[in-house]
């Protein structure tokens, strides 16, 4: 979702950001990135926290969906580049929320879409600086995937709507397109999982 919203902060440089960028700066950007809750408390108005809680409570995962995300073994570290105004990110981030609470291994991240251009510039859908997309990478922060910015499901929608103007984030969607929403996301996370526990060079190291 692109959006011409001021967000007022200084942006800051990462070393090693080039094309691509390292995996030494990846993990710097990490680290400037926060936990879901300090996001919202620092960039996010209090009506728009409203919009968040409000569809973070109409997430709702399956025992099945919960004990999917209790198996996965690897860390894997999540940035997820967002924007606490789109209405996309407000229908979609706080699943994630979710994610992380059922899976000790995942470690979710936000970084605020302008906090970081020189990373912001390599996480770009179809050119425009859409959000929100997911990074995710392995535990020493090698690249495994970049997803977004909205679903199949979601865009399915759209398309049958013939709309696809952005969100406001005002109206929670309806639950079946919901719960549609996440299963895609879900479907990625399982997908990097897989791809971490099934790797050699990760087995090699962790010894299984």
């Amino acid at each position: 979702m692109a959006s011409t919203v001021p967000l007022a902060h200084p942006s800051a440089s990462i070393p090693g950001a080039g094309a691509p960028p390292t995996a030494e700066a990846w993990e710097a950007a990490f680290a400037v990135a926060l936990p879901y809750a300090d996001f919202l408390a620092k960039h996010a108005t209090p009506d728009q926290r409203e919009r968040w809680a409000a569809l973070h409570s109409k997430v709702l995962l399956t025992p099945e969906q919960q004990r999917l995300l209790g198996g996965f073994v690897r860390p894997m570290p999540v940035l997820v580049l967002a924007g606490a105004w789109c209405g996309d990110c407000v229908n979609q981030c706080p699943i994630f929320a979710h994610f992380q609470a059922a899976a000790p291994s995942l470690d979710v991240r936000f970084l605020d879409r302008d906090a970081l251009p020189d990373i912001a510039a390599h996480l770009k859908v179809c050119g425009g600086q859409r959000v929100p997309v997911a990074a995710f990478f392995s535990e020493d922060f090698a690249p495994i995937l970049f997803y977004g910015d909205r679903t199949l499901s979601a865009y399915r929608a759209a398309a049958v709507q013939a709309d696809t103007s952005c969100p406001t984030g005002a109206v929670v969607p309806p639950a079946d397109s919901l719960a549609a929403v996440v299963s895609d996301w879900l479907d990625q996370f399982e997908r990097v999982h897989h791809i971490l526990r099934l790797s050699a060079r990760l087995r090699q190291k962790h010894g299984d």
